[in-house]
């Protein structure tokens, strides 16, 4: 009886490419649902869900905010992200914890690069998604062109429920295609696509009968909450136009968020924030179990247990205690001192999958005034590291030099005002270099005889080999245990890795396939940690045998520009290492698709904007890394001595394990 009582609930992340509406959309959605009584407003800077001081002044949403408000008697929890790409992984983790999504498209920009790097995303994990076209009142607004568009770039399967009533500065709406009286041109389209991938319904059409709508419209219910086809409403979120048939269609169409209440706890912690008096906020999304104030809770990646002091339901910058949390919903928990993003609670068992989509780029170095107390800098970058796993923070003692990395330069500008407005701290950041990485140029091998200064004995011979871009490292030994015990291999297995983090020229070694192919022991002279020592001199000693290619990020761009300067852009793509496909005109302007160099191409954007005088738009994503020409070097600085050099690499390797 106890499943009969629960409420219904949905988990929907709204997303979009920036400036197509998207936070517009959530305050008018809190405010229709009641949940705020007054409007915020980007533009004006008082959006419920920007609570950042730097989101306020720059009018985006940098955090994942989360708001929870009632409609038709369900419960929605609905998590706002940012647009921006330099916020993807802010972006990626918020899609993990979805049942579902809202696209937020514009009607006047149609389907831009970042929409449709979403879209793949959403695609990768099946979520059910809706799409919203939004700004249908403003002048260039084309619903024909853009369903067009969203049907070539993302997908053939999306389909309007609602007709546009009105155009431009005339929009006054959309009707329903399932409730308004007689038959349109749109009705007939909406059954006919419902029908061709459907025998039954096909029968249904073809046999001339009139149509018993609530059997199709039940038909795309379920087809749409199991991630077949994706509905599109229409609106003008601005005015709050089609907010309410937004709604309705989230209730309609979307799934209900699962899991038993019952069952033992299992959730994961996808965003960390802080509060001035309350510390650390871990946003949780629970699958299975319930969480009370005061339990506690196993945070199952770092084998601790914490103790929950405060369960809270946030509304923009208002929070209200709600003292337990039951499968299938998110809330904030305090307490859990040492949380980080992407942690465990309980049991892994019933937690999703990940979409990979946010891979940092660039590095950059730290700089503060002399005055300023080393260890401050550090700590801060750690604990903002803690919620942004990305910015894999390096403190280096010996060059007293700390680096981070980031997507880009606004997310350069929003860390240096969280660290003077949260810690009070002003830094500055040097020039943000591309990070390159490298892989074996052929196949070959890597061997080790790591026998003095004794007491030590360890023996290992790699076969490398190459592999395709994107595969990452891949390890296997084939070395019996009798001739290297277990406890050695899973030793040298740990230690690979680690090994490859630098290769020839100092960056991140990848696309190669590492066999441990000979491994021996000695009964007497081995230690344990002589196999953590031999691991990365008999992989250099390969990398040194087989070579390394450069590699370099690539960016997938599209960039649309006024039609007088495309000879320019194009000549400059040349002149940037870049491909493109044939332009296309598109009322005047040139749509130009295809592939950058990042190292060639970071300071583009400002030149193209600066000489088309603002009227173009350049979109890019990352789209893998891909070798370098010959003529192009880049060396990165070891960091610790370099294993080639064995003498004196086992020196200084033994010194620092022992101390």
């Amino acid at each position: 009886m106890a499943m009969q009582q629960r409420t219904e609930r949905i988990n929907v992340g709204i997303f979009a490419h920036v400036d197509a509406g998207k936070t517009t959309t959530t305050e008018h959605i809190l405010y229709e649902s009641g949940r705020t009584r007054a409007l915020g407003s980007v533009d004006a800077g008082t959006a419920v869900t920007d609570s950042l001081e730097v989101e306020r002044q720059r009018g985006i949403s940098v955090r994942a905010a989360l708001a929870s408000f009632s409609w038709k008697g369900v419960q929605v929890n609905l998590v706002d992200t940012p647009g921006h790409v330099d916020f993807l992984s802010e972006v990626e983790r918020s899609l993990r914890v979805m049942d579902c999504a809202v696209l937020v498209l514009s009607a006047v920009e149609g389907v831009q690069a970042q929409s449709e790097m979403i879209w793949n995303a959403l695609r990768k994990l099946g979520i059910p998604t809706l799409i919203f076209v939004n700004k249908m009142d403003r002048t260039g607004a084309n619903p024909q062109a853009v369903l067009k568009q969203v049907r070539t770039y993302l997908s053939d399967a999306i389909i309007p429920v609602q007709r546009p009533l009105g155009s431009e500065q005339s929009y006054t709406g959309a009707a329903d295609l399932w409730s308004e009286p007689g038959d349109s041109a749109e009705r007939t389209g909406l059954l006919e696509t419902l029908a061709e991938r459907d025998e039954r319904l096909l029968d249904l059409y073809m046999s001339g009968e009139p149509a018993e709508l609530a059997v199709w419209k039940s038909h795309l219910q379920a087809e749409t909450a199991a991630g077949r086809l994706y509905p599109l409403v229409y609106g003008a979120a601005a005015k709050g136009l089609g907010i309410r048939e937004l709604l309705d269609a989230m209730i309609d169409y979307l799934p209900r968020a699962g899991g038993d209440p019952e069952q033992p706890v299992s959730g994961i912690v996808y965003n960390i924030q802080r509060d001035k008096s309350m510390g650390r906020m871990a946003y949780v999304r629970l699958y299975e179990g319930t969480i009370r104030n005061r339990d506690a809770v196993r945070i199952h990646t770092q084998d601790v247990q914490a103790k929950v002091t405060q369960i809270r339901k946030v509304e923009g910058g208002k929070a209200e205690d709600v003292g337990e949390l039951a499968a299938g919903d998110i809330a904030v928990l305090y307490g859990l001192a040492g949380v980080r993003i992407g942690d465990v609670l309980g049991s892994p068992d019933a937690i999703p999958q990940e979409a990979k989509l946010a891979v940092p780029l660039l590095t950059v170095r730290v700089f503060w005034p002399a005055d300023t107390d080393d260890q401050k800098v550090i700590a801060a970058l750690q604990e903002l590291a803690d919620e942004d796993p990305l910015l894999d923070a390096q403190w280096l003692p010996d060059e007293r030099e700390l680096h981070i990395k980031v997507m880009g330069p606004i997310q350069l500008e929003v860390l240096g005002s969280v660290l003077a407005e949260r810690y009070g701290l002003k830094v500055t950041f040097g020039q943000p270099s591309v990070i390159y990485q490298e892989t074996p140029a052929q196949a070959g091998e890597g061997y080790v005889a790591y026998l003095m200064p004794k007491p030590c004995w360890a023996i290992l011979r790699f076969k490398i080999e190459p592999l395709p871009r994107g595969s990452g490292l891949v390890y296997e030994s084939v070395v019996r245990s009798s001739d290297l015990l277990p406890q050695y291999q899973s030793e040298t297995a740990r230690r690979v890795p680690e090994a490859l983090q630098q290769g020839l020229r100092g960056w991140e070694v990848t696309d190669l396939k590492v066999t441990l192919v000979e491994g021996n022991h000695h009964v007497w002279h081995t230690h344990p940690l002589d196999f953590a020592v031999a691991t990365p001199m008999g992989l250099m000693d390969g990398l040194a045998r087989t070579g390394t290619k450069l590699l370099e990020p690539v960016l997938a761009v599209r960039i649309v520009v006024p039609e007088e300067n495309g000879g320019r852009v194009m000549n400059d793509l040349v002149q940037m290492r870049g491909s493109f496909e044939p332009p296309v005109l598109q009322g005047g302007r040139m749509v130009i698709e295809g592939r950058l160099p990042l190292a060639t191409s970071l300071d583009y954007p400002v030149t193209l904007s600066s000489f088309t005088k603002g009227r173009s738009t350049f979109t890019s994503f990352f789209a893998g890394y891909e070798e370098c020409p010959p003529d192009v070097s880049a060396e990165r600085t070891r960091r610790g001595v370099n294993p080639l050099d064995q003498a004196k690499y086992i020196l200084s390797v033994r010194n620092a394990l022992q101390g």
